[in-house]
């Protein structure tokens, strides 16, 4: 992987940009997200700030004004590192630095900085230095004064090369030769996944986050990582279970995440593919979350990107526990709180056709009713497949 500065430990302040596509209130939400995955990454967040632009400065993002404010600030209080909500160009990351004098990056780059921490198997390796290579590509002038050769010296330059230009011809040899590596592992990984047999497979999706890892656990009894943090599961765990009598392959996935930068999901396409090949999507929702709806259509979004809109889903309502006690004051009489509840499940069960349940996986709240669920949903797709080997079995 490329070496980088290290980002945990940095002292960070955050920087938001409310224009004609973003308001306020959803700059702050996406602010409160930042600090999330800075705190994944190790970082301590100090301070926000926030300005009103109708778009960004071509040159430093935000105005002069503010720019000169985030500095006083950045000297008066040590902060080793500033980071930008959106992405940036070299340029501008460039000219901040300068004025600014302290490490300088955007919400891209920190993500990535998050995988490159989590990534284990040499899939994963593979895919987040092919996603770091396609991100600082564009950005080489303005990031790098020097590309350190990796395996250089006599005979890189050609003949009349500026060393940006040769640099940038490294980055793209060596993307090159990333990609063909990522194309030989999912070949391995294609392979093994047509020698799992005629198994249903079903598919645990949703932002990251919401209890997809906690969830595999319980329903796979497998000892799968999570933990409470952003990308905690960056490579498909796959685990055969049997409800019943009736088996089917359970896979868990890497969680989704507004903005999430483009070459990240394509480099991460043979993780996907575990989505894409699914017959059955479980969609993960962590309902405590204040701004769960939009992380819904986030994740819903993405899966029609993805060709996945039509498959059959379950949503599973997670942290119902969280939801009650941020929702529920204790004075609250018994008879408000299950009608609150009452009208939430009716909402959602209209919206879903019924394809919903509401749980806690970390009480084991609901957990029958969502075998249940999933155990309905497999044998309909066994029988529609193969009927004539299924009939005698449900």
């Amino acid at each position: 992987m490329i070496e980088r500065k290290k980002i945990s430990s940095e002292r960070a302040v955050l920087v938001g940009l409310v224009h004609k596509t973003q308001t306020e209130t959803q700059v702050n939400e996406y602010l409160d997200e930042l600090a999330f995955l800075a705190e994944t990454a190790g970082a301590e967040t100090i301070k926000r700030f926030t300005q009103k632009l109708p778009h960004p400065d071509s040159k430093t993002f935000v105005g002069k004004g503010k720019l000169e404010e985030i500095k006083q600030y950045v000297v008066s209080r040590n902060i080793t590192l500033v980071i930008f909500d959106d992405e940036l160009t070299g340029a501008q990351i460039m000219n901040i630095e300068k004025a600014l004098g302290v490490y300088t990056i955007d919400r891209s780059d920190l993500i990535l900085d998050i995988f490159a921490s989590r990534a284990k198997t040499a899939q994963a390796k593979t895919q987040v230095e092919l996603a770091q290579y396609q991100y600082l590509l564009p950005r080489l002038k303005g990031m790098w004064k020097h590309l350190e050769r990796q395996g250089g010296g006599i005979g890189t330059r050609g003949p009349g090369e500026t060393e940006i230009e040769t640099d940038r011809r490294i980055v793209k040899d060596k993307i090159s030769l990333l990609r063909k590596r990522l194309a030989e592992i999912d070949k391995q990984a294609f392979t093994q996944r047509k020698d799992r047999g005629e198994f249903i497979r079903v598919a645990l999706v949703g932002y990251t986050n919401v209890g997809k890892s906690t969830l595999m656990n319980l329903l796979s009894k497998r000892d799968v990582f999570a933990e409470n943090k952003l990308f905690a599961t960056l490579d498909t765990t796959t685990s055969k279970v049997v409800f019943e009598n009736t088996p089917f392959l359970l896979s868990d996935t890497v969680g989704f995440i507004r903005k999430l930068p483009h070459h990240l999901v394509e480099s991460f396409k043979s993780t996907l593919d575990e989505v894409r090949e699914s017959d059955v999507l479980l969609h993960v929702v962590d309902i405590s979350h204040p701004h769960y709806e939009d992380q819904m259509q986030v994740v819903l979004k993405t899966l029609q990107e993805m060709n996945c809109a039509e498959k059959p889903v379950v949503t599973i309502f997670n942290k119902m526990d969280l939801y009650e006690q941020t929702q529920f004051d204790e004075w609250l009489e018994d008879e408000v709180k299950e009608m609150i509840l009452r009208e939430l499940k009716e909402r959602w069960e209209q919206d879903t056709q019924g394809h919903c349940v509401f749980i806690s996986a970390t009480e084991r709240r609901n957990i029958d009713e969502l075998r249940s669920k999933v155990l309905d949903s497999v044998r309909n797709l066994y029988r529609i497949r193969y009927p004539y080997k299924t009939e005698h079995l449900f």
